[in-house]
């Protein structure tokens, strides 16, 4: 198992996918942030003071990772941060739907289609799902020996000479 979460094929690959999510995740919302405060609030996790802040930063730094991941810039630290945000979207949906309080993620933007509380709550779980796939491509990132900042190999005669004996 070890050695296909590792397998070089996955080494640009994965990278580029969870990137790619999300720089369209993050478009969606800064495209419409005042929708992505309404989404934010209908979490009641956040105090409203922090509301509109979140608002704005935060698809900011979801496509500032996102594209660092397609272009192979701090693959490490975008992977990490992804990460980080991939647990807060899970742990927010997560009380969400143990509080039965159904909420569209905002993740791509709201949709707005009237569904009922049952097909929301459904959806919400599949959401939880798909955000611990995501968590799974970070984690391979990470876990990427290749992931970090690329060194080049010393030539012959720039290796290290013992002149003791």
């Amino acid at each position: 198992m070890k050695r296909w979460f590792l397998h070089p094929w996955l080494d640009v690959r994965v990278p580029f996918a969870l990137g790619l999510v999300f720089v369209i995740a993050a478009l969606a919302k800064i495209a419409d942030p005042p929708d992505f405060a309404k989404s934010i609030w209908f979490y009641r996790l956040v105090p409203a003071w922090s509301l509109h802040p979140v608002a704005l930063l935060l698809p900011w730094l979801e496509l500032l990772c996102g594209l660092a991941l397609c272009l192979g810039l701090w693959r490490r630290a975008a992977a990490a941060w992804i990460a980080a945000l991939l647990l807060v979207f899970i742990a927010a949906l997560s009380i969400n739907l143990v509080r039965g309080n159904p909420v569209d993620c905002g993740c791509f933007g709201n949709d707005s289609s009237s569904r009922t509380v049952e097909e929301r709550l459904a959806d919400m779980r599949w959401t939880i799902l798909r955000d611990l796939g995501l968590l799974l491509l970070a984690a391979q990132v990470l876990a990427n020996r290749n992931a970090g900042p690329r060194r080049p190999s010393p030539k012959p005669d720039e290796l290290p000479v013992d002149s003791t004996g």
